[in-house]
């Protein structure tokens, strides 16, 4: 059955038969993963059903960013799951429960990513777009009060978290990339660090998927009844309203224009009920969103490629900084960022690979 390294099969083997019934070798083959340690698999079963198997082999670790003590308690996956699920989100349906090993075994969802389905359907890209607005929207009514004890109150995008994730930007996005800023220049992206982590962490928090972009939707259903499924939630914390649209729409894989964006805004402001100032204000929280996100996520990438060896990300820095140098430019009222912006226009060309 093939022994991927590192990976304890065997106890994949014990899990699917315990499934099934069947003790046949085990059929596996792996699948394209993303950024994180996580590994997937899809199994062949018989009568020619598969299933996924998610391998987590920090599984009881702290999470590195969010610094929550995870073992002692149900998988974040599978807590969060079953929490959506009882809201009304749809997501994968848990096969087996095999975490004390590392592994969870759930159904198989195909390979249509909303990323990948596009490629072949471009043409539905408006529609499936208002569809995930929607998805959030709704998601966000539905979760708005959360269970005691909960792993997703446990965990937030406070000031901290929000600032070492700036942070991040410099570090990795500038610093490991040659460029060596000046006293002054250091001193200005302090200050704007600070007064981006200390805005949105004072902004009102509610449920938060975190990762919500078109890697971790899944389409089913043909074209014009297509529904989506919600995958890889397992981080979910809480944190600003805007934070999973800013995900979605300025996406680092994808490109929208101004207009879409827009209109998929003024949908979620309609969704919510919200009135012209409330919708002003989406609009200003989802830029401010979008520089410190984009901002992470083109740290992100290069901290990729230092720490794990990955270059497929690279190509998505240049445009990733973009997206927060257009979100900046609207954004010229606030000192400390209309600063930030005249920084990175002047230091990103001093980057030497």
């Amino acid at each position: 059955m093939g022994s991927p390294a590192n990976v304890p099969l065997e106890k994949l083997q014990s899990l699917v038969e315990e499934l099934t019934g069947s003790s046949a070798p085990l059929a596996v083959s792996e699948m394209p993963g993303g950024a994180s340690t996580r590994r997937f698999f899809r199994l062949a079963l018989d009568g020619g059903k598969s299933a996924v198997a998610m391998y987590v082999p920090e599984a009881g670790k702290p999470d590195e960013i969010a610094k929550v003590e995870e073992s002692g308690r149900r998988w974040p996956f599978l807590e969060v799951r079953d929490l959506l699920e009882a809201r009304g989100v749809c997501v994968p349906r848990v096969l087996g429960d095999g975490s004390e090993d590392g592994f969870v075994v759930v159904e198989d969802l195909g390979d249509d990513t909303l990323a990948r389905y596009l490629e072949r359907a471009p043409h539905r890209r408006e529609a499936v777009y208002r569809l995930a607005v929607g998805d959030l929207a709704r998601a966000q009514r539905a979760l708005e009060s959360l269970p005691k004890g909960c792993i997703v109150t446990e965990r937030a995008f406070d000031y901290d978290l929000l600032r070492w994730e700036v942070d991040h930007f410099r570090e990795w996005a500038l610093e490991a990339r040659g460029v060596v800023l000046t006293a002054d220049e250091r001193a200005t992206f302090d200050r704007a660090a600070h007064a981006l982590a200390s805005i949105i962490a004072d902004l009102p928090r509610g449920f938060v998927h975190r990762d919500y972009q078109s890697r971790n939707l899944m389409v089913l259903g043909p074209e014009g009844k297509e529904r989506l499924v919600w995958i890889d939630f397992q981080d979910a914390l809480l944190g600003p309203r805007v934070y999973d649209l800013v995900a979605l729409l300025n996406d680092s894989y994808q490109t929208f224009d101004d207009a879409f964006v827009s209109a998929r805004l003024d949908e979620f402001a309609a969704h919510h009920g919200l009135d012209a100032g409330a919708r002003a204000a989406v609009g200003r929280e989802f830029d401010l969103v979008t520089v410190q996100r984009k901002l992470k996520d083109a740290g992100r990438f290069v901290y990729i490629l230092h720490k794990k060896g990955d270059d497929a990300y690279l190509k998505f820095v240049a445009p990733t900084i973009e997206k927060a140098r257009k979100a900046l430019g609207r954004l010229q009222d606030e000192r400390a960022l209309s600063e930030l912006s005249a920084l990175i226009d002047r230091v990103v060309v001093r980057v030497k690979s």
